[in-house]
């Protein structure tokens, strides 16, 4: 089902505990390529860090589309598909910003300045994704 107005989609992101969601970018070679990452939601945009030298950092560079997959593996099983569009910064406000917001996210409070700090320093990147296309499956198995 496609679903870019039901809310579900974004509580489902946005849950904790967090989940990662699976990046799929394309390599240089066309090969595709897929990471966790951890995210954080702003509107509708999916907000993550990444090295600007690492591989889905690169790749991003080269082609602004990605896939990303959040499932949920318990039964009935569900997951979202979020297709879209990456925008890069690399300005570093936002970038600490953020990183701060990701790693409070994942590893709790109480570790997301410190997260921040490693996280949101030059040489990394702040990669926004704005969906164009969100597929929502609920109920898998039942």
């Amino acid at each position: 089902m496609t679903a870019p107005d039901d809310p579900w989609w974004r509580d489902f992101v946005a849950a904790l505990p967090a989940r990662t969601a699976k990046l799929a970018t394309v390599r240089a070679d066309g090969a595709p390529h897929v990471v966790p990452v951890w995210v954080a939601l702003d509107g509708d945009d999916l907000l993550f860090t990444t090295g600007a030298r690492t591989s889905k950092g690169q790749a991003l560079r080269r082609d602004r589309r990605v896939a990303m997959c959040f499932d949920d593996e318990v039964p009935p099983f569900a997951f979202v598909l979020v297709g879209g569009t990456a925008s890069i910064s690399e300005d570093p406000h936002e970038l600490l910003r953020w990183a701060t917001v990701i790693g409070g996210r994942y590893m709790g409070d109480d570790q997301a300045e410190a997260l921040g700090r490693r996280n949101g320093v030059p040489g990394e990147l702040l990669v926004r994704v704005t969906p164009t296309k969100v597929i929502v499956e609920r109920g898998v198995a039942g």
